[in-house]
């Protein structure tokens, strides 16, 4: 199943209106769809290499949407959201950071978590959903959600528009290993500063 909505997603950058596929396709993987969509702005990007900002803009305010539509769903639809969350295989850690943070506990460790999902592989709807779940405040979750998917689909446009092929075919082989890196770097330096200013 994976595979063919993997293809799917990747033929849609070639469609006329790509732009609006590409919109579809991350407001729904920020809330339950399980292809990226990284897959999509490569290959556009390469091809209209001018368009690169405009395919960056498109890819992370629909994400962030996508999330808000997640965090509802968590809200108002505990049942679905719930089934969600299985179908990825995350309720133990969901439950675990949901009892952390009714103790009081770990806070900044959702906040940092919830920046990685949405910058590294980690399935950025469990944690839109999960914030939801437990009632994390609403405009903290946005504003995270537009920095984390805008740091990332930044970072693939621009080296999309760099590299052009060249970086089309890293990605293929080692996206994760690079998302993972670069996401724990930032939330590492964000730890950092933030102890010293304290």
């Amino acid at each position: 199943m994976f595979k063919v909505l993997y293809q799917k997603s990747l033929k849609l950058a070639a469609h006329k209106n790509s732009k609006f596929f590409l919109a579809v396709v991350s407001f729904s993987e920020s809330s339950f769809f399980p292809i990226p969509p990284d897959i999509m702005i490569v290959p556009m990007v390469i091809a209209k290499r001018i368009d690169y900002l405009k395919i960056f803009l498109v890819a992370t305010f629909a994400s962030a949407l996508g999330g808000l539509f997640g965090y509802f769903l968590g809200s108002f639809f505990f049942d679905l959201a719930t089934n969600l969350i299985q179908f990825y295989g995350y309720e133990k850690q969901v439950l675990s950071l949901k009892n952390d943070l009714s103790a009081g506990n770990g806070l900044f460790f959702f906040m940092g978590t919830l920046f990685l999902a949405g910058f590294t592989p980690l399935p950025f709807k469990v944690f839109t959903i999960t914030s939801g779940i437990i009632g994390f405040n609403i405009f903290i979750f946005f504003f995270i959600c537009l920095l984390s998917r805008g740091l990332r689909f930044f970072v693939v446009s621009y080296l999309s528009f760099k590299f052009g092929l060249k970086f089309n075919n890293f990605m293929e082989k080692d996206a994760n290993k690079f998302f993972i890196i670069v996401g724990f770097i930032i939330v590492a330096i964000a730890g950092t500063l933030y102890f010293i200013i304290k």
